[in-house]
């Protein structure tokens, strides 16, 4: 999505306490990061933090790390957060903001981050062929997703693009997730906890169904060096 410059949004971020700068440094300790120890739950590609506001506020016994490329949808995250917590009358003490190329997760997560749950809504689609490899939900991607989310870790994946889902279920099952649930229409599926972001009000408005998946994180069938080289 395109966005325009907003000079006030990286001022505002490295000026907010719920803002990590240099998250890179943080890799194996973002525990050390959090005023409470709990678990850990991220989303990748966090835009405007419309979920993550709401994911975090609602659910305080979990941290929350948001991570997006761009820092003016980083700036407005961070004002939709302390929104939503300023009207609830708490501090926003169980969520973190970066900004981070998803391609490069590994740079700042590792296995001893153990993150409980990933959450990827309306990631770009990446149709044509070569440049399927930088969709978030691509194998190379999920590998790297492996390495820090916990056994029986979740990925909580949401999109309006049906030939993102199809191919992004045989995605998983390569890497050795399993399909705990999906389905090619969210809103008439009968899922109780889904928060309807922007982009997910948008298409639907527009008469596109909602394709929502959970994938779990289980042993590999083949050797991890097998499973890399396929994917």
């Amino acid at each position: 999505m395109r966005i325009r410059h907003k000079p006030w949004a990286k001022p505002e971020l490295w000026a907010s306490s719920f803002f990590e700068k240099e998250p890179d440094l943080l890799k194996n300790k973002w525990k050390e990061r959090f005023k409470k120890e709990q678990p850990l739950y991220i989303e990748l590609g966090c835009g405007k933090g419309g979920f993550v506001s709401k994911a975090a506020f609602n659910d305080p016994e979990h941290n929350y790390i948001a991570v997006d490329i761009k820092y003016e949808m980083l700036g407005l995250a961070k004002r939709n957060v302390e929104r939503v917590y300023a009207e609830g009358g708490r501090e926003p003490d169980n969520v973190l903001l970066t900004a981070h190329n998803i391609e490069r997760i590994d740079m700042m997560f590792g296995e001893d981050d153990t993150a409980d749950r990933i959450y990827i809504n309306f990631c770009n689609p990446w149709p044509r062929p070569k440049h399927k490899k930088r969709r978030l939900t691509h194998t190379r991607q999920l590998m790297k997703y492996r390495v820090f989310l916990k056994d029986g870790g979740e990925v909580h994946f949401k999109t309006d693009d049906d030939e993102l889902f199809a191919e992004s279920l045989e995605y998983f099952k390569q890497c050795g997730f399993r399909i705990a649930y999906s389905t090619y229409d969210l809103h008439n599926s009968g899922y109780e906890n889904n928060i309807v972001t922007e982009h997910e009000k948008m298409f639907s408005d527009e008469g596109i169904k909602i394709k929502f998946l959970i994938a779990v994180k289980d042993d590999f069938p083949v050797g991890d060096d097998q499973i890399v080289e396929e994917c």
